[in-house]
């Protein structure tokens, strides 16, 4: 499978960059992960900054899932089934002030790795243990309880 990651900004946690680095490691057996990091809009305004990072986004995928506490919930199993009906799956997590309307918009579909909000940085290590938790529960292999 390939997973294509876009998001926004630097990982600046140590604890969240090695934890990220981990999962990478573990799903290079059973995935193909590219992450495409986003350069983050700094010292803008709020609007003007969105507008930077959309661009940059759509140059580097068109066709995605986009992450947002408002989108579809699901449980590691579904969340596995999810990634099991794709060959290939984009994903976009937003930066510090979320995305643009327009990358909203045009995303495939949003979906939520909580109800509560995360801080994007979070997110990232989120998605990564996800990733590799639900392809641990489609080979067969005892991670998921």
């Amino acid at each position: 499978m390939k997973i294509k990651i876009v998001w926004v900004g630097k990982t600046k946690e140590q604890f969240l960059a090695e934890g990220i680095e981990k999962y990478l490691r573990f799903l290079a057996p059973m995935a193909q992960v590219c992450i495409a990091e986003i350069k983050e809009e700094k010292g803008k305004a709020r609007e003007a900054a969105l507008k930077g990072e959309e661009a940059k986004i759509l140059k580097q995928t068109s066709d995605y899932y986009l992450l947002d506490e408002r989108g579809r919930g699901f449980s590691s199993v579904g969340f596995a089934e999810f990634l099991l009906e794709r060959d290939a799956v984009d994903f976009v997590i937003g930066g510090p002030y979320g995305v643009s309307e327009k990358v909203r918009e045009r995303a495939k579909g949003l979906i939520a790795l909580s109800k509560m909000t995360l801080t994007h940085e979070m997110a990232r290590l989120l998605l990564m243990e996800q990733l590799f938790r639900g392809h641990t529960i489609l080979m067969g292999k005892e991670y998921h309880h």
